[in-house]
């Protein structure tokens, strides 16, 4: 099964991106996806019920966040009330260490974001400050890399031993599903996602030849 893991709507400030469109995309190019997650910025959409586009185009449409630190941007998937209320999802400067805690804590799953970009990358934070503890996987392939930020965010990852996964980073329709997950196992859910996730049965896959057909 294969899922983008790292997509933003108009839901996000600086996304352009309907999800009925994303869905159409998908569905008009044939691309292998069989889902995505929305990861709005600094926020969790708790408002907005896709289940008829998930019935219309026969895709998985879950909901996660997309948290700023002070080591770089956090992906957390599972976000339920209690994390909500664990920490303040608007702020650009959280500890890392208080959301990676915050998210086991209340069975969600935490992995930091574009980690070879400069500034809000996690590995740009390595070179000034130590690893964080904590940290298991990290997005190795994402849509919106620069050349040599993916290669990094590789190379960085097999140093520290951390597991990796793909999500394009798509904020306009047609960058849906660049990158993405490739997952062991069928995924019905986000208590299924974030299961799949800790269980490592995943990789992270490259579609973006198909992606530009």
């Amino acid at each position: 099964m294969i899922l983008d893991l790292h997509t933003h709507s108009v839901r996000s400030d600086d996304g352009r991106a309907k999800v009925a469109n994303y869905c159409q995309w998908i569905r008009k190019k044939e691309l292998p996806l069989d889902g995505l997650v929305l990861t709005e910025h600094r926020q969790f959409d708790d408002e907005s019920d896709y289940r008829d586009l998930e019935d219309t185009y026969g895709l998985l449409i879950l909901k996660a966040s997309e948290v700023e630190t002070d080591y770089g941007h956090v992906l957390v998937f599972g976000v339920n009330e209690d994390l909500v209320n664990s920490f303040d999802f608007t702020r650009v400067d959280n500890q890392i260490h208080s959301v990676l805690d915050a998210a086991e804590r209340c069975g969600a799953f935490a992995a930091p974001c574009h980690p070879g970009r400069k500034n809000v990358g996690l590995f740009a934070h390595y070179d000034r400050k130590s690893p964080v503890e904590g940290v298991h996987t990290v997005e190795v392939l994402n849509g919106g890399s620069i050349p040599g930020e993916d290669d990094l965010a590789l190379a960085k990852a097999a140093e520290y031993g951390y597991r990796g996964f793909g999500g394009s980073d798509s904020h306009i329709v047609s960058r849906i599903g660049y990158c993405a997950t490739e997952f062991d196992e069928d995924i019905a859910d986000i208590d299924g996602l974030v299961s799949a996730l800790y269980g490592g049965a995943f990789s992270a896959v490259s579609l973006r030849e198909e992606s530009t057909r």
